[in-house]
């Protein structure tokens, strides 16, 4: 009598493992493969934001400033554009005769070093920002993202060194965790962390707040009705004009 052996197939236990299995693979690599774009995108956008930088400060070196302006003040930034109002067309990247779909933008604030009328030492700040969509506005009023000052004053009581409150309700969709700050008085750069738990006027700066009680700070805000934030770098330079 001859010997049969029987085959079997897999259990409806063992499909459902390796289906499983195999998803949870697919999840794990998506996402990696997610994240991949993002840094990437991320690492694009910085060596963007630089080449622009460095045209922005060709250009306020090419276009000069006067430092005898009356709107210059040592103890705040002022900017560029008031001290000199070039062609709107200046300030998107690339350069040309209009902004007709442009996605990147430069703007920039200055600040005599010091206080000697003399001086032709001038800080200046650039921001580089992304726009998104023809038809998007920004709280400035401008069609092109560009820094806005806002009020703010230093968190009071142990521990909240690194503390700020923004002090007009209005402004604060204007900071939001990521956002670049720019101290009005001393022109320092702080990265803001996140919105306080316990407080949703007060952000986390990534150190000790080292301008006055009572101050200002500039912003690149997102547009109106929210979005992604625009900024995508700040750059400083000390110029001698």
């Amino acid at each position: 009598m001859r010997n049969r052996q029987r085959h079997r197939g897999f259990s409806l236990t063992e499909v459902l493992l390796a289906v499983g299995t195999l998803a949870i693979g697919m999840i794990f690599i998506s996402g990696t493969f997610l994240t991949g774009i993002h840094l990437s995108t991320i690492a694009t956008e910085r060596t963007i934001a630089a080449v622009v930088a460095d045209e922005a400060f060709a250009k306020i070196r090419l276009y000069g400033i006067d430092i005898t302006d009356p709107n210059f003040a040592s103890n705040q930034l002022t900017r560029f554009v008031t001290l000199n109002p070039i062609a709107q067309t200046e300030f998107a990247y690339p350069s040309t005769n209009t902004t007709t779909d442009k996605q990147y933008y430069w703007s920039a604030l200055c600040r005599p070093v010091l206080s000697d009328p003399t001086n032709r030492l001038i800080q200046v700040t650039v921001f580089v920002s992304r726009k998104v969509g023809s038809g998007t506005t920004y709280p400035s009023g401008t069609s092109r993202p560009v820094p806005v000052q806002v009020a703010v004053s230093a968190a009071s009581g142990p521990g909240n060194e690194s503390k700020l409150t923004i002090t007009n309700s209005a402004e604060q969709t204007f900071i939001n965790g990521g956002s670049t700050l720019v101290d009005n008085e001393t022109g320092l750069i702080y990265r803001v962390l996140k919105r306080d738990e316990d407080a949703p006027n007060t952000v986390v700066l990534d150190r000790n707040w080292q301008g006055g009680a009572a101050d200002s700070v500039w912003v690149v805000p997102p547009p109106v009705g929210g979005g992604r934030y625009p900024c995508i770098a700040v750059y400083q330079k000390l110029i001698a004009f």
